[in-house]
């Protein structure tokens, strides 16, 4: 007989899997499920695309960001209310893109009382906060910009107002506010903010610098000009001394970097021109001056005589007497090029070709009847501000009130003065051709409202930004 041996009969294939069939199903089953996940789910590419086109519900939208900008100018203080998307793009506040309000006078009209002259922002600030829901108050940026105004008034003066008002914000503000917000700004930064402003309005951030336009601000103590050059040109930008602005600003948006010319003039705002015609003739009558007015001026603290010449205003006495002032003298250009007061002019170029101009440009064109005040823009030529110069000189003070009945009753002495020296600044200082088309800016229409075109925008957008 054979001998038994101990080990059982092999299994059959049926017999292994019937055995096996719980391993099978812990591992087949956990694989079927992954199948599926990655069956349903997108890929990579196709849920990026789904995630920047799909629409976002309102409780899942990315917050706004808001900033509130003031702008303490010399002859009053505005606040600018922005609320801004996730991607830099403006959104309503009730009914407009913006909150803007303005009150008069300036700061520097407080030279004696720092404290009056922060408290005098007080119902302005309380506009702004009113606008702001409570939530989004403490991260919402505040600045203060102080411009030719307070610079005029010396260091010990404008550090005095600028510290009244960093106290009223850190005792009465519920916005984020840091100290060195409030501040002056420099030329530079007023130039660059404001061309930042109106290329951002018309979209034009992030296109080449010849499709960008140039932008020409003028205040009350300051004017500046600002536009992009080339690579090329901004390497040829002269030298500057210690503690002067450079004439190149670097700046990169919407993905492009820009080569900015800008420049400021401080004592060349419109104010500030009155006061250096006014001193070209000492006390004797001046032929800027309509005929019958006889008083006073006074800027930044000083007082001035002005009276009207015996023989009344006069044109070309008074173009005169604005090229001294402006101090248009070739032999001060150490520069190829310049515009006045040995200043290089940047080089020109494309993006200077398309010129927009604001601020007592606009204010003035519309009070002399050459502009309609009603337009956001308006296309003129250097040469309409000579035109109706020409009208106003001949104007008597005690006509002008029938004539130009828009004019301020303390601007109607200094009409034909205002008109002269902004087609002198315009043709002789920046060099620009009479007949070359220009455009008179106060707002621009960005998607289905109009929003001031002013240099506290770009502030904002920076602000946000750097937030």
């Amino acid at each position: 007989m054979l001998k038994r041996s101990g080990r059982p009969p092999p299994e059959s294939l049926g017999d292994r899997i019937y055995h096996l069939r719980g391993a099978f199903l812990m591992v087949a089953v956990p694989l079927l499920l992954v199948a599926m996940v990655l069956y349903a789910t997108p890929s990579a590419s196709s849920n990026a695309y789904a995630l920047t086109h799909r629409k976002v519900s309102p409780d899942r939208r990315p917050s706004a960001s808001f900033a509130v900008i003031f702008d303490a100018g010399s002859s009053g203080s505005r606040v600018h209310v922005f609320r801004f998307d996730h991607n830099l793009d403006l959104v309503h506040i009730g009914t407009g893109l913006e909150l803007f309000i303005q009150i008069k006078p300036g700061l520097s009209a407080y030279a004696q009382n720092p404290k009056q002259a922060a408290e005098s922002l007080m119902s302005l600030l309380d506009k702004a906060e009113s606008v702001v829901p409570r939530e989004f108050r403490p991260k919402t940026p505040v600045r203060v910009g102080a411009t030719a105004g307070l610079r005029a008034l010396g260091a010990d003066a404008s550090d005095k107002i600028l510290q009244a008002v960093r106290d009223l914000l850190k005792q009465r503000s519920t916005l984020n506010f840091e100290p060195d917000a409030v501040t002056v700004l420099d030329g530079t930064q007023e130039g660059a903010f404001q061309w930042v402003t109106i290329n951002y309005l018309l979209g034009n951030l992030g296109k080449d610098y010849s499709d960008t336009v140039g932008v020409v601000d003028l205040g009350g103590g300051s004017v500046q000009m600002a536009y992009a050059i080339s690579e090329t040109d901004a390497a040829k930008a002269p030298k500057v001394s210690v503690g002067e602005d450079p004439y190149v600003k670097e700046m990169f948006l919407r993905g492009r970097k820009y080569y900015l010319y800008v420049h400021s003039y401080l004592g060349y705002g419109l104010l500030a021109a009155r006061a250096k015609i006014l001193k070209v003739l000492d006390d004797s009558g001046n032929p800027c001056i309509l005929d019958g007015f006889d008083g006073s001026y006074t800027y930044s603290g000083k007082s001035f005589k002005a009276s009207s010449s015996p023989s009344g205003a006069s044109l070309n006495e008074c173009k005169s007497i604005a090229l001294k002032a402006l101090k248009v003298n070739g032999s001060t250009c150490t520069h190829m090029k310049c515009t006045f007061g040995g200043i290089w002019n940047g080089g020109g170029g494309d993006g200077q070709n398309n010129l927009f101009v604001a601020s007592f440009f606009f204010d003035r064109a519309a009070e002399a009847g050459f502009a309609d005040p009603n337009l956001p823009v308006v296309k003129v030529r250097p040469m309409d501000f000579e035109e109706a110069a020409k009208n106003a000189c001949q104007t008597k003070l005690e006509d002008a009130k029938t004539t130009y009945q828009r004019v301020e009753e303390g601007n109607r002495p200094y009409l034909c003065m205002d008109l002269v020296y902004q087609y002198t600044l315009l043709v002789v200082g920046f060099g620009l051709d009479p007949w070359q088309e220009i455009t008179l800016v106060k707002k621009i229409k960005y998607h289905d409202a109009l929003v001031e075109a002013a240099w506290p925008l770009g502030s904002a957008i920076e602000a946000v930004s750097s937030a």
